[in-house]
């Protein structure tokens, strides 16, 4: 978490800075994003919400996106995650909504892909969706790279 708080701060005074606001939806991160953010203080200036969003449960009853609203998406992909941002960010009526899906480990997941693979998305003024893969089995490792890469992305579209 200590390597996540920098980026947070950063981007928390930015988003204030901005008057801009922000909501989360992240899975295999498993709330370490939402968590860094809401590390600093006055979070509340641009923090709206956020839900880790693990199942296919978590995806109808958090984020209201039945199984037609994702025919022919798999989760951890960029269609997947820019669609989560997208919602994050309209359901909260925020400026920003941020994604992360993907395969924490130890092992990779249904799809076929490899530990340590992820698809990161923002949505707001600017839409921008990646794929990261770090190549590690180790979970809490990826868990952290996934939140770090997220916050990154976030920084590079609002600095």
């Amino acid at each position: 978490m200590q390597d996540l708080l920098p980026l947070a701060e950063r981007a928390g005074a930015l988003l204030k800075r901005r008057k801009e606001t922000i909501a989360i939806a992240e899975s295999s991160s498993g709330g370490l994003l939402s968590a860094a953010l809401l590390a600093v203080p006055g979070a509340s200036a641009y923090f709206l919400g956020g839900a880790v969003v693990y199942t296919a449960k978590a995806r109808v009853l958090l984020m209201d996106l039945p199984r037609e609203s994702v025919a022919g998406m798999r989760s951890a992909s960029e269609p997947y995650a820019l669609l989560l941002a997208r919602t994050a960010r309209d359901r909260f009526s925020a400026t920003w909504g941020l994604s992360e899906t993907g395969a924490a480990g130890p092992a990779g997941n249904p799809y076929g892909d490899a530990p340590g693979h992820t698809c990161i998305a923002l949505a707001g003024p600017v839409e921008i969706a990646v794929t990261i893969e770090t190549g590690d089995p180790d979970r809490a490792a990826n868990m952290r790279a996934f939140a770090k890469a997220a916050l990154e992305m976030l920084l590079k579209e609002i600095e």
